[in-house]
């Protein structure tokens, strides 16, 4: 990518985080970056490429650094927690990114890098080649899913607790919330969450690659 390219994705992230999402476009990047928007064609030829390319610029904070010589190549499990955590953070860091994340395809180099990893590392588990794509699709929706949830406020109460919510309806009408009450009551810990979603993801790979149904 050149240095020009980066310069003018990295304005685009910086409008996003300041005025959201929306505020993106041809005009208002151009105007960030001094120019003409008609100067901007020659680095991204229209909106839907500066969405890719501001896709391809958060991804590339996934891609793990080149590891100094001799030391020891993360395994497959490691590599896969790495990627989720890395895209749960950049989402964390521009909470506007999560639905970007979800509404464009992987084009870009960068993105496809990204899903490469996630492919390699499946083939290491053990994971037979026809079903890596489907699992790569599951892991990402999960993980992207979850950054989306948590940074447009979806796992929070509101303003109810989970009590306050089920007492608008009759026990009767809501037997699995009266059932799980003890439970939907405690504090929710997201970060132990996305731990324990990892670990269930890390076993369904293992039992992919040994062909459990």
């Amino acid at each position: 990518m050149s240095g020009r390219r980066e310069e003018i994705l990295d304005a685009a992230l910086a409008i996003a985080d300041e005025r959201g999402l929306e505020a993106v476009s041809m005009r208002a990047l151009a105007e960030r970056v001094g120019v003409t928007p008609m100067a901007l064609y020659r680095h991204v030829k229209d909106k839907a490429a500066l969405l890719d390319g501001m896709v391809g610029r958060l991804l590339s904070a996934l891609l793990p650094t080149e590891a100094a010589p001799g030391a020891r190549e993360p395994a497959w499990d490691e590599r896969l927690d790495a990627l989720a955590h890395a895209c749960r953070e950049v989402t964390q860091r521009h909470p506007w990114a999560a639905h970007l994340l979800f509404s464009r395809p992987a084009v870009t180099p960068d993105a496809v890098r990204a899903v490469d990893i996630i492919y390699l590392a499946l083939i290491e588990a053990g994971v037979p080649e026809p079903e890596v794509p489907r699992l790569e699709r599951l892991i990402s929706t999960f993980v992207i899913g979850f950054a989306t949830s948590e940074a447009s406020g979806r796992f929070t109460p509101g303003a109810l607790d989970p009590r306050g919510r089920r007492g608008q309806l009759p026990d009767s009408e809501l037997p699995g919330h009266s059932r799980l009450g003890p439970w939907l009551d405690l504090p929710v810990d997201l970060t132990a969450e996305f731990e324990a979603d990892l670990a269930d993801i890390r076993r369904l790979v293992l039992g992919a690659a040994r062909g459990d149904e």
